[in-house]
């Protein structure tokens, strides 16, 4: 399966504007009630608004041209109490509306982060984690401006607008009529442009993930650049990803900021339209002063929130065009789904690969046909040239992937069959560059055991004593509370191996996998290591891939892995030669 987040469908690019909003509303549903008193606040301040003009032509007409004074403070102190009512609305508004937009992020972002922790190995091959941490959090929090500051001011400037366009339209209908004939032209105008401003904000939000992913993979490998002292090559790849981020970032202001000076001359036009036609209407006896200075005010009430909507709109835009990316994450699923399979006729083997197949997406294939089992309690070698796919044959063991074609069976049963904790507990897979969390020792070797999460650090030392493992852990000078910072890079890559074989040993697998697991271990470690393996349970299945020829002698099985091939080799020279045979073919 392809998981690559570039590639988005055809389908997913020409997702609407109101499929695409009733999707992103599902995400505050459980806010309705927030929504619905912000709701009411909005309509209440537009209310007030839409009174004003009112209030003030009547004022000029019934009370400024007939020097009522009294008449002229009694409006002035209803316009100040209606001015006072649309502050306190708008402040509540504000306020109901943050929360919205904080809890919508907070749950957003844990949908994101649960659903990458669903996904299988293959997604994280194929996107730079850079992309992934800009879409969690760059993509989310253009939404939650959204929700936050724009949405209601959105609905606040459509129901000003609609009021404001009845108002013209039923104090003088015809010249309502030449009042709003702008509007439609913004109308199309909107149309017309929002997808292509939507596609500059989505070019400019890929842009942005592209230029954290060069600045993630810069840092990560900042001991190699140094090493090679090839800074330029990475200030190089630096500078093209942030031109490339400079150009799409002009792309989208151009496109965001084209709404205000159009909407800004097409309102300039209307009210030029109004405040002519309304001068004729007086001269012929047909319209007031007052009347016309509230029309004016409506016609400003009116295209006023359309330049504010050209702003929000722009908003709106990135927000869709973030959401788009963050739905592509969302909407997939994974490739290893459990299967519900009864058990199988187990022929007394741990694990079988009947007539298995593999290729990774746009690749070779890497495995043909392949079949082997593997006994209980016995130790197995994977030996091969680099790249004969060792690694690959390991991973389909424990199911980082599964098979194009054919099966892999776990104590007789399809190993798609298992649920995850269930393959987990039975499989343990130490890998050759392992990945440890900031925290303490403890917290790392008990990273997925729920088994021991309770347990005082005197259990747990009980534990790994009865597990041999009290040479591994007496290595870390403060034990158990030893501290780990920067995935690990606050110890060595031996002490890190160190603590993935007591992770992985704790939970006392059937069957263990260790993929080059000693390579950067000294000598005399891994001789306590290999005395450790020695006295696992006797129902404890070794696989071991190693290029020390050393770490494979005492193997009771060897396979040799290369060319799309895995074959018996039989005595530990004849592995030796096919090896050799091996390296000099490749």
């Amino acid at each position: 399966m392809n998981y690559k987040l570039d590639n988005t469908s055809a389908q997913q690019q020409k997702t609407s504007t109101l499929r695409a909003l009733r999707k992103l509303l599902q995400l505050i549903r459980e806010e309705r009630a927030s929504l619905f008193l912000a709701l009411i606040a909005i309509l209440a301040n537009s209310a007030f608004n839409l009174l004003n003009p009112y209030i003030v032509g009547r004022a000029i007409d019934k009370y400024i041209i007939h020097k009522d004074y009294r008449g002229v403070l009694l409006s002035g102190g209803l316009l100040l109490l209606l001015a006072l009512g649309g502050f306190f609305a708008s402040y509540f508004q504000t306020r109901m509306m943050g929360g919205v937009g904080q809890r919508m992020l907070f749950k957003l972002r844990n949908s994101i982060f649960f659903k990458l922790q669903e996904l299988p190995v293959a997604f994280f091959n194929q996107n730079k984690a850079g992309d992934l941490i800009s879409r969690v959090n760059n993509d989310t929090d253009k939404i939650n401006q959204f929700f936050s500051q724009s949405l209601m001011q959105f609905i606040g400037s459509i129901v000003t607008m609609t009021g404001a366009g009845i108002f013209l339209l039923l104090i003088n209908f015809k010249l309502g009529v030449a009042a709003l004939g702008p509007g439609l032209i913004i109308f199309l105008f909107t149309k017309v442009t929002s997808q292509w401003v939507k596609r500059k904000n989505a070019a400019n939000l890929k842009s942005t993930g592209g230029l954290s992913a060069e600045i993630q993979e810069s840092l990560n490998n900042f001991k190699v650049i140094i090493a090679f002292n090839r800074r330029d090559y990475f200030r190089k790849r630096f500078e093209e990803a942030n031109i490339n981020n400079y150009n799409s970032a002009i792309g989208a202001g151009i496109a965001n900021n084209v709404f205000i000076p159009v909407y800004g001359f097409l309102a300039s036009i209307a009210q030029l339209i109004v405040l002519t036609v309304g001068i004729y209407l007086i001269s012929i006896g047909q319209f007031s002063i007052g009347l016309l200075v509230s029309y004016l005010s409506y016609a400003t009430n009116f295209y006023n929130p359309l330049r504010q909507l050209a702003a929000l709109w722009t908003n709106f835009q990135v927000a869709m065009a973030g959401w788009d990316r963050i739905s592509h994450i969302l909407n997939m699923e994974s490739n290893l789904p459990v299967l519900r399979t009864t058990g199988g006729q187990s022929n007394g083997s741990l694990l079988e690969f009947k007539n298995v197949y593999f290729g990774y997406p746009g690749g070779t294939e890497i495995l043909h046909n392949v079949n082997f089992s593997l006994e209980r309690g016995k130790t197995y070698a994977l030996v091969g040239p680099t790249g004969g796919g060792k690694t690959t044959t390991a991973s389909l063991i424990a199911r980082l992937y599964d098979p194009t074609k054919g099966e892999i069976l776990l104590d007789g049963k399809d190993i798609r069959g298992y649920e995850q904790d269930e393959r987990t507990n039975k499989i343990g897979f130490i890998l050759q560059e392992p990945f440890l969390f900031t925290g303490t020792v403890r917290e790392n070797i008990l990273y997925g055991n729920e088994k021991f999460r309770d347990y005082t650090n005197e259990q747990l030392e009980d534990v790994i004593k009865n597990a041999n493992l009290q040479s591994l852990l007496s290595i870390f000078e403060n034990g158990l509370d030893t501290n780990i910072v920067s995935g690990g890079d606050s110890i060595s890559l031996g002490q890190k191996q160190l603590i993935a074989f007591m992770r992985a040993l704790l939970r006392n697998p059937d069957l263990l996998i260790l993929d080059e697991a000693t390579a950067n271990i000294d000598t005399i470690t891994e001789q306590i290591l290999e005395d450790i393996l020695s006295k696992l349970p006797a129902k404890t299945t070794r696989v071991i891939i190693a290029h020390r020829l050393n770490t494979i002698q005492n193997a009771d099985e060897i396979f040799f892995v290369n060319s799309r091939e895995l074959i018996r080799a039989g005595s530990f020279d004849h592995a030796v030669n096919m090896l050799m045979q091996g390296k000099r073919a490749s």
